[in-house]
């Protein structure tokens, strides 16, 4: 028991760990900037440009490209890592404001986040190791060879669905602003909370969507055992392009996509953290 005690306040110690927080705001910065490359990709998709893929790695692809570009990389990797690491505390220890289901819930939630934080960490690292890499036809091959295996479409299916459900989540999370309890409005004027709001609702339902969408895609790819439709967020928003007004639509994503670019932003500075 007081072993367990222990390691409780050496993780809570380490969660509010001043350096921890410091580079935890540099990854909600690094998360931004990926979000804003990431809408401008979904934008030229929706105009027919090329572009490289209208994804999170299309996004670091091209800012690697750029003068600085690998530092960017290097950095945003960093402080992603250290994102995942302060969500991981949280969720084995923190959210002690809450209580029962709440806090439960809040805990699994930031199990998720710590998921995600690593998954674009990991990404990060990848196109600095090799800016050249193609994240497309890597998922394409892998859910092919998930399909050759036995039962793997049925992994590819349920991967398909987890995916559209945190579409789902997402976009419910942003209408219902549950984002708002994670921040410091109280640190925020009229406008700045407003602005906030506004953004932190259009980000989350754009991303919902895109999610959405790509979920529905990698279930089709499994039903139709066509692993070339399981091709990601990529696929997601070209699909949404080819459909009546897809442009208009696509163009509305992508702009949603870069106002959660410029909430990251806006988290860096009031995030509780």
């Amino acid at each position: 028991m007081s072993l367990t005690r222990n390691a409780e306040a050496t993780a809570s110690r380490t969660a509010n760990s001043r350096w921890l927080e410091l580079l935890a705001r540099v990854g909600f910065i690094g998360y931004g900037i990926v979000h804003l490359l990431f809408a401008w990709l979904a934008l030229q998709i929706a105009f027919g440009k090329p572009a490289a893929d209208g994804d999170q790695s299309g996004a670091l692809r091209t800012l690697a490209a750029q003068p600085l570009g690998k530092f960017l990389v290097v950095a945003t990797a960093v402080g992603l890592l250290a994102m995942a690491i302060w969500q991981a505390l949280e969720a084995a220890v923190g959210h002690r404001a809450e209580r029962g289901k709440e806090r439960i819930w809040e805990r699994l939630a930031s199990a998720g986040r710590t998921v995600v934080y690593l998954y674009f960490a990991w990404t990060a690292f990848k196109v600095f190791r090799d800016a050249g890499s193609n994240s497309a036809d890597q998922q394409e091959a892998l859910t092919g060879r998930a399909m050759e295996s036995s039962g793997g479409r049925w992994l590819v299916g349920l991967a398909g669905l987890v995916l559209a459900a945190i579409g789902v989540g997402l976009v419910i999370y942003g209408l219902i602003k549950r984002f708002e309890k994670h921040l410091k409005t109280g640190e925020m004027n009229a406008k700045t909370r407003q602005l906030t709001r506004r953004l932190g609702m259009a980000g989350y339902v754009s991303k919902g969507v895109a999610y959405g969408i790509s979920g529905l895609l990698i279930i089709l790819a499994a039903v139709n055992y066509d692993p070339e439709k399981a091709r990601g967020l990529d696929a997601a928003l070209r699909t949404l392009r080819d459909q009546a007004y897809g442009q208009i639509l696509l163009t509305l994503v992508a702009l949603g996509i870069a106002a959660f670019g410029v909430f990251c932003f806006l988290q860096s500075r009031y995030r509780k953290v």
